[in-house]
């Protein structure tokens, strides 16, 4: 039988997909593809015929998962913000300090040049003010504090399949005992299936639902209206966070984060190979 993981000069010239370093056999490109997205489909016999390793074929995986969801940029970034822009935001968060970044923007579109909320906010943290002055009440982590055992926050987070199939996992965890409920696993999060999910939770909460008062989720298209139905007619309070601010929802942003770490980033996790092996 030939060596598998050797090939002559002769074998790499006729195929483009092939080449040879030191003598042995290294494949890229499509051949990568096609060997990480079908391995686990070949049955065992034929698994020993590999000449790779098992952390070789994941981190193949895992590259093609991020050529697929990295998309190309369509200019150097964004434009820089003009001098006379800067010193006007500056100059109205000085003489207005009650202000927030919003409003300040809100009043330089008034005059008629355009700068985003997020520049403003920008602008003023580098400047050393507050981009939201608080004019009284609780602090966001004070709130949570103090009504941590009548809060559920819920979430969505994503997979790749080896066939590039995304899957979407729903999950809702209690902000008082840190228990997690998994509601659902599926590739097409329909608005129906979302609160489909939410009825099973208040089934499976029972009698504790009426200790619950508050909902934390994001603005995720996912949620709709008939989802936060299924909570207000319990009598509970369904709170957004602010966009892209996923540490107002950090308790359940830190679950999702050790779920991909411990158990889905298994290249992570392979022990290193002792000595040549072959799969």
């Amino acid at each position: 039988m030939p060596d598998q993981g050797h090939c002559s000069d002769q074998e790499a010239e006729s195929n483009p997909q092939l080449t040879t370093v030191n003598g042995v056999l290294t494949p890229f490109g499509a051949d990568r593809a096609i060997l990480s997205a079908l391995a686990r489909l070949l049955p065992r016999c034929r698994r020993c015929h590999l000449f790779v390793t098992p952390r070789t074929l994941l981190r193949w995986h895992a590259d093609l998962v991020k050529r697929r969801w990295t998309y190309p940029r369509n200019g150097p970034g964004r434009p820089a913000i003009r001098p006379t822009l800067r010193a006007l935001a500056l100059r109205l968060a000085a003489e207005n300090p009650d202000w927030g970044y919003r409003r300040i923007a809100g009043q330089i579109a008034g005059l008629g040049r355009k700068v985003s909320p997020a520049a403003v906010w920008a602008i003023l943290k580098r400047a050393g003010f507050d981009p939201a002055p608080r004019c009284g009440g609780p602090t966001w982590a004070q709130f949570l504090k103090a009504q941590a055992s009548g809060i559920l926050a819920c979430d969505f987070f994503s997979v790749e399949t080896v066939m590039l199939t995304r899957l979407y996992c729903f999950a809702v965890v209690e902000h008082a005992t840190r228990r997690v409920h998994v509601l659902g696993v599926t590739a097409n999060p329909t608005a129906g299936w979302v609160a489909q999910q939410a009825r099973n939770l208040m089934l499976d909460l029972g009698d504790r639902i009426g200790g619950f008062r508050f909902l934390i989720r994001d603005r995720d298209s996912k949620f709709t209206a008939l989802f936060d139905e299924v909570f207000t007619t319990e009598g509970m309070c369904v709170v957004l966070t602010a966009p892209q601010a996923p540490r107002m929802n950090a308790i359940m942003e830190r679950w999702v984060g050790s779920v991909r770490r411990e158990l889905l980033a298994h290249h992570e996790r392979t022990p290193p190979a002792q000595g040549p092996r072959r799969v």
